[in-house]
């Protein structure tokens, strides 16, 4: 093996450490900031993922603290003035379109997907639902309050 080969494989093999091994979803509402607030700060630095959160108004938008790769949206009920959505509505349909999107075709990037659901409990078992039946996503890997009695098995 040439030393050409050999450098070009360290590089390879360098990269691929760096690269996540772990891509987290994590939704949550006004109901459950604080609950965010705790898993986001159990997250390692370097965490990978989104997290979406539901709030009744653009004014209760706030910051929260996340790990750097993790990208945060909010999602207020009353943006639309057509029809405002009804609770869970947007926190639904953005997890489902970001699964629909990122786990289209997990095993080619080698990410694990770890989930954990904080908004209410229609909309965690709506997500919850889509997950395991669209993507396959293993029950164990989705983490919702226990409160809410989901049975993912």
């Amino acid at each position: 093996m040439s030393t050409t080969q050999t450098s070009a494989g360290s590089r390879a093999a360098r990269r691929a450490s760096r690269r996540p091994q772990v891509q987290h979803l994590i939704t949550a509402d006004e109901h459950s900031l604080a609950d965010l607030e705790l898993a986001l700060a159990t997250l390692p630095m370097c965490a990978v993922g989104r997290v979406f959160i539901e709030v009744p108004e653009q004014s209760d938008v706030g910051v929260v603290v996340a790990p750097p790769r993790m990208t945060v949206t909010w999602l207020p009920r009353a943006r639309r003035q057509a029809a405002p959505r009804a609770v869970g509505d947007a926190l639904t349909r953005a997890a489902v379109a970001w699964s629909d999107e990122m786990l289209c075709d997990d095993s080619a990037h080698g990410l694990r997907t770890e989930v954990i659901l904080l908004g209410g409990w229609l909309s965690t078992a709506d997500i919850a639902e889509h997950l395991t039946a669209a993507h396959g996503v293993p029950a164990e890997a989705i983490h919702a309050p226990a409160s809410y009695g989901l049975s993912l098995d």
